[in-house]
């Protein structure tokens, strides 16, 4: 049967104390209603229609796909009154899942049994039990026993604040998601009314009208509340981030992960770990991530968009963006590698050495206080303390190219363009500006002077 999917994004969130739309704020590296997209659209549905309003402009440059529909809700006026504004968008047959922007943890596992639930024909409301419903509306049953599970037929979902003092004492709450027939869902919209405490149109109401019209309104439960949380201020984002990376450690750790702490661990993209990992208190994962076998990382790391090979170790506060590390190579601590470095096996990057688009072959070296952009280097090499490589002439970029087995002395800068051929010695603070043949030794460096019986000069009296 058809599917269609209605997200409810059109709210300021107010306590959010933000300019920016409340569903763009970040969760684990993307907006909140990213998350709940992508979740919607692994169901596959026929069309997804994203309801806007406040900062539509922004939410809807952020969201623009092909399959996706956008209609605006100006003002807003309630949950009832956004999905209206959705019913030119839908068709007449099938079923129609209702998501809210804001609650993005939802598992793709319990929209698919919601969507069960209804099968076309029934009203279902994807509901949990919270030990504090305060603010959530209350699902209220018929006082017999009279469906299969033993529990009252469900006959409405009261707002808080128009609950009674026993009616907020219950703690079966709607989540705000629901899936329904979307003929009938139509038809429960257009009945819809403002009279109620808050002056709105209810989406909840469309329960009353099922109820009277004799359509049957059955539920499914979330696994766990944190599924269905929403975010309306900064306070309930931060928990809910340290919830959904609790989400990812557990999945890491039930792999096989060693996780020093999984309360110090953040996942902002993908990470795919082989055997005997090991990461360390503090690291943060962006983009997509790949750790092979037997690798480590140490604490206070940030890797983003990378892949570490077998065995390496990646020592403490090492930051990695767009590069790949070979098999059994050590890097840090404090290491930098940026876009394109690429490392072979058992290379060595040392404290405070930045590599930026450059190539270093099995076993190369730079171990500290060094520099290595556009560089292609070769196997053996031995890359000096303080030494640079000067790619930039102010205008462009140009290339050094080191062959195997070169020793590069200490606070050497290779002028690019130029090459340095295998085999070949820099001795310690030359400037290279002309290639070097393989073999040879090589010093670009002003002839020491002294002079005796110098003075420095003096200050002079005040």
């Amino acid at each position: 049967m058809a599917l269609s999917v209605v997200i409810m994004a059109a709210g300021k969130g107010t306590r959010m104390r933000s300019a920016r739309p409340k569903v763009l704020h970040g969760l684990g590296g993307k907006p909140l209603l990213g998350h709940v997209v992508a979740t919607a659209e692994a169901l596959a549905p026929e069309r997804c229609i994203v309801v806007t309003g406040h900062g539509a402009e922004a939410v809807e440059a952020a969201f623009a796909g092909e399959h996706r529909v956008f209609v605006r809700q100006m003002p807003q006026l309630g949950t009832g009154h956004a999905v209206q504004q959705a019913v030119p968008a839908l068709p007449d047959d099938g079923i129609t899942l209702v998501l809210n922007g804001d609650v993005p943890l939802i598992r793709e596992a319990t929209l698919r049994a919601l969507v069960d639930a209804c099968g076309g024909t029934k009203l279902a409301l994807l509901t949990v039990d919270l030990a504090n419903p305060f603010g959530y509306g209350r699902i209220v049953r018929t006082a017999e026993a009279g469906d299969a599970d033993g529990i009252g037929a469900v006959q409405a979902i009261v707002e808080e604040k128009d609950a009674t003092p026993l009616q907020r004492q219950i703690s079966e709450v709607y989540t705000g998601i629901l899936a329904a027939p979307t003929a009938l869902l139509k038809q429960w919209l257009a009945r819809l009314t403002n009279q109620n405490a808050q002056g709105e149109y209810y989406l909840t109401d469309v329960v009353a009208h099922a109820v009277a019209d004799g359509v049957e309104v059955c539920t499914a439960s979330a696994a766990d509340e944190t599924e269905v949380l929403g975010v309306n201020s900064p306070l309930q984002l931060a928990d809910l981030e340290r919830r959904l990376q609790r989400r990812h450690a557990d999945a890491l750790m039930e792999a096989g992960v060693r996780l020093a702490d999984p309360s110090r661990f953040d996942l902002r993209g993908t990470l795919a770990c082989g055997m005997d990992v090991e990461i360390d208190v503090g690291c943060v994962f962006e983009g997509t991530v790949t750790i092979a076998d037997g690798a480590r990382v140490g604490p206070h790391c940030v890797i983003r968009d990378a892949q570490i090979a077998a065995g390496a170790v990646i020592h403490p506060f090492t930051h990695i963006e767009g590069a790949s590390v070979g098999a059994g190579a050590l890097i840090g601590p404090f290491a930098r590698l940026r876009p394109g470095a690429r490392l072979g096996s058992e290379v060595h990057i040392g404290n405070f050495v930045e590599v930026k688009n450059s190539t270093l072959a099995d076993g190369a070296k730079a171990n500290h206080l060094a520099y290595l952009g556009d560089a292609t280097v070769g196997e053996r090499v031995n890359y000096g303390a303080g030494s640079i490589t000067a790619n930039y002439d102010g205008a462009n970029k140009h290339r050094t190219v080191i062959g195997a087995d070169v020793h590069v002395g200490s606070n050497c800068v290779l002028v690019a363009p130029v090459t340095i051929g295998d085999g070949a010695t820099i001795g310690g603070g030359s400037t290279i500006t002309k290639e070097v043949a393989a073999g040879s030794l090589a010093i670009g460096r002003a002839r020491q002077v002294a002079f005796a019986g110098w003075s420095r000069p003096q200050k002079k009296a005040r």
